[in-house]
């Protein structure tokens, strides 16, 4: 019955949403450079996602940030719902590093680029430096903060992959915090290769932010590791939220 209720139900809503709200953050985008606007819709259609599968937030750690305030925010990545539930979740004024091959997807990919997330081409590692490098000077330049998924791409097994230095050396250059965000429970809502939606709990815990003000491009692997292991000790530390 969950199957299909989420087959005949859930997916077409959430295309549906996803369509209207999409044509309204491109349509919002032609009146604001600044991508903000964009965000504020983005988080819109991730609240309606949300609330589509029947998938509750519980959100741990609000303490550790700022609103107004720049960071990195490095997640684990587990689920393609853990967009959303950090959109709707996490208060910040934020980018997103994303794989170049997202911009290349109509619609999804004019959104991506007119709201001011930064593009990362994987298979050319100098082009990539560039890019760091630029996104830091953008965080620098406007006081907003950037999201990265470490991992390079969802952990099909669930299992917390090796961090990329992309993260740290983004928050070194930049001045601001690394800020470790563990998500666990979307994986059960929504798994890796699956279009099953299932309801559930995700739990969302923003970790404390590890400075990198007095911080040299050299200590980027320890910082790494650092923001890794906080998660490694959020996650041991999560009980698994059964899905509904």
């Amino acid at each position: 019955m969950s199957k299909l209720r989420s087959l005949a139900i859930t997916a077409p809503l959430i295309a549906l949403a996803t369509a209207l709200y999409g044509l309204v953050g491109l349509v919002v985008s032609f009146f604001d450079d600044t991508g903000d606007r964009q965000m504020v819709v983005a988080r819109a259609w991730s609240r309606a996602l949300l609330l589509i599968s029947r998938v509750k937030v519980k959100v741990e750690g609000l303490e550790n940030i700022s609103p107004g305030g720049s960071y990195v925010l490095v997640s684990n990545h587990l689920s393609y719902m853990d967009t959303p539930a950090i959109l709707a979740n996490v208060p910040v004024q934020f980018r997103f590093l994303a794989k170049e091959g997202l911009f290349r997807v109509p619609l999804l990919g004019t959104h991506l680029a007119r709201a001011g997330h930064i593009p990362v081409p994987l298979e050319d590692p100098r082009a990539a430096v560039r890019v760091m490098t630029k996104a830091a000077q953008v965080i620098k330049e406007r006081g907003i903060s950037l999201l990265i998924f470490p991992e390079g791409g969802r952990a099909p097994d669930g299992v917390l992959q090796p961090f990329k230095e992309g993260a740290a050396y983004i928050a070194i250059k930049a001045g601001v915090p690394l800020v470790p965000v563990t998500l666990i429970g979307t994986r059960e809502v929504l798994p890796f290769g699956s279009a099953h939606m299932r309801g559930g709990t995700v739990v969302l815990r923003i970790g404390e932010p590890v400075a990198t003000s007095a911080c040299k491009l050299s200590d980027r692997d320890r910082l790494t590791e650092a923001v890794r292991q906080r998660i490694v000790e959020s996650l041991e530390t999560m009980p698994v939220p059964a899905p509904n």
